[in-house]
């Protein structure tokens, strides 16, 4: 329907005009004289939109948009206003047989050769002038703002040359299903997109741009081939080793062009000091992040690649849980730990999803062990109504009850208590008192969730990141990451996206409401009245 909330949304913001590109990352005010709707003219077509006057939080009249930096204001381009633009397709995907070798027998080796398609128009090219508007959800009292981010494909002008561009990829932080896809795209949009010149695959995180026990690999289309089956990084990864100087001179000696940084919200705020040195330091060089966690709490995106891929992976243990609870007498119970260190995405959703779970524990909800809210006796009641009951907790759940950690790991992330055992002990101290033994049985499975292949959905995804990635890199944008917001594909300053992060799931959203529902668990989440309105959780 042409008058659609969604496409009106994007048309309004598409022709508002061109934006000015600033140096620093920031939220750039552009006027939109225009309404969110418009009356259908025919009036003999049917529509369910009401034909009153537009409410005034409906008409935007103000967008702020987050600019992303350009290499273009310190550097020369390849490309220039003017130019007619050579951003085309370079070849299809073509497989050459048995990887490594020439496999072609003689009599068709020039058909085999001259098999592939070059240099494809694309059928869109994406102005600068393209925004996606993140408020779309509009409600009463709301103020005529909306904010926005530049949508992402590929451009028209082109910085660089890609067939002189080397780039570099690196994942950093801990495994994550998709690793590998996003690699081999990377990759592939690099050669097959845009014929560029080397890949270097950095290899055990930013270690491996100075350590000599992480020698880089030379990445070819024939290496990533088949990669994105496996689950984990075919570079390996690790925590730590940021090294802007040694990373520079990496950059710098190796002639570097393009650096992908795979990782989370601690790893973005890296690429960015990375973005910036380079600039300070001349050098010519487009850096972009791609984001990783299969906590999903990055913020903005729709979600991380690889969490539903980890969703469906846990799957697996709450139905282990569950077989062994029931299976267990007397009194069994099933505890599962899963990640989610600030939120609670993941235990939530694979709760949802398997339909098994009587009780969920998460970093955004207290817990109450005892009383009319405690969730001992919901417990011990739920076991005595059917026989057995299965718990999820998260890793990062009930630190105020533990207390933070002063310790650190080498990403700089807090430890976190042991909630899993916790949970396990106090539960069976608390059977005990009625002079009851559970048959308690704690299963943690996060490691298995976290280096499982990524599944159809988060490989579209991954190809889809990538591509971005890449097509932004070769625009000349930098300091920048790629995802997914209201569906589109967008791109944002790294400054923007790790100030709010790690985002949390809100304790009075739709997410937990369905986990209330599902578990009948009491609700310990602190009253609405104690959280301070301008509070932003995502639901």
């Amino acid at each position: 329907m042409k008058n659609f909330i969604a496409s009106t949304l994007f048309l309004l913001v598409q022709f508002a005009g061109a934006f000015t590109v600033t140096k620093v990352p920031k939220l750039h005010k552009t006027r939109i004289q225009s309404k969110l709707f418009k009356e259908i003219q025919n009036s003999d077509r049917k529509s369910d939109f009401s034909k009153n006057v537009t409410p005034s939080y409906l008409t935007i009249t103000e967008v702020l948009v987050a600019e992303v930096d350009s290499l273009r204001e310190n550097f020369p381009s390849f490309e220039n206003e003017g130019d007619e633009g050579s951003n085309r397709i370079k070849m299809n995907k073509r497989n050459r047989g048995i990887i490594g070798q020439e496999v072609y027998m003689q009599d068709d080796q020039d058909f085999c050769e001259n098999s592939h398609v070059a240099n494809v128009d694309y059928n869109q090219l994406i102005s600068e002038s393209e925004l996606v508007l993140v408020d779309i959800v509009r409600k009463p009292g709301m103020e005529g703002v909306s904010r926005a981010f530049h949508r992402a494909g590929p451009r028209k002008l082109l910085h660089f040359d890609p067939s002189k561009v080397n780039a570099a990829i690196v994942t950093c932080g801990g495994l994550c299903p998709g690793l590998n896809n996003v690699i081999r795209e990377l990759t592939h949009s690099l050669y097959y997109l845009y014929g560029a010149n080397k890949v270097y695959g950095i290899r055990g995180g930013f270690h491996g741009f100075h350590s000599p026990d992480y020698p880089p690999l030379v990445l070819t289309n024939e290496i990533v081939e088949n990669i994105h089956h496996e689950g984990g990084t075919i570079l390996r990864s690790s925590r730590g080793g940021f090294d802007i100087d040694k990373i520079l001179h990496f950059i710098e000696n190796n002639d570097i062009q393009m650096l992908f940084v795979i990782g989370g919200d601690g790893t973005h705020r890296g690429a960015y000091a990375i973005s910036e040195a380079c600039i300070a330091n001349d050098l010519n060089v487009a850096v972009s992040g791609i984001p990783k966690t299969i906590d999903n709490d990055v913020d903005y995106i729709d979600r991380s690649f690889g969490f539903v891929s980890a969703v469906e992976a846990a799957q697996a243990g709450i139905r282990t849980a569950k077989t062994e609870a029931m299976c267990n007498v007397p009194n069994g119970i099933g505890i599962i730990k899963l990640m989610g260190r600030s939120a609670g995405f993941l235990a939530s959703y694979a709760a949802l999803g398997s339909g098994d779970v009587d009780l969920v524990l998460i970093p955004e909800i207290p817990i109450v062990l005892e009383g009319p809210n405690g969730i001992l006796p919901f417990l011990r009641r739920r076991v005595k109504e059917q026989k057995y009951a299965v718990v999820v907790v998260a890793e990062g759940a009930g630190e105020e009850l533990l207390g933070k950690s002063e310790e650190l790991d080498g990403g700089g992330n807090r430890a976190l208590p042991k909630i899993g055992e916790f949970v396990q002990k106090r539960v069976g101290d608390y059977f005990k008192r009625f002079g009851e033994t559970a048959t308690i049985k704690y299963i943690d499975p996060s490691y298995t969730v976290r280096s499982v292949p990524a599944n159809g959905a988060d490989s579209l995804y991954c190809m889809l990141l990538a591509q971005n990635a890449v097509h932004g890199a070769m625009a000349g944008l930098t300091g920048f990451s790629t995802g997914l917001v209201g569906n589109k594909a967008v791109y944002l300053p790294i400054p923007q996206l790790v100030a709010t992060s790690p985002r949390t799931m809100s304790p009075y959203g739709r997410t937990w409401e369905r986990i209330l529902a599902m578990t009948g668990q009491p609700n310990t989440a602190p009253p609405m009245e104690e959280i301070k309105k301008e509070t932003d959780f995502c639901d």
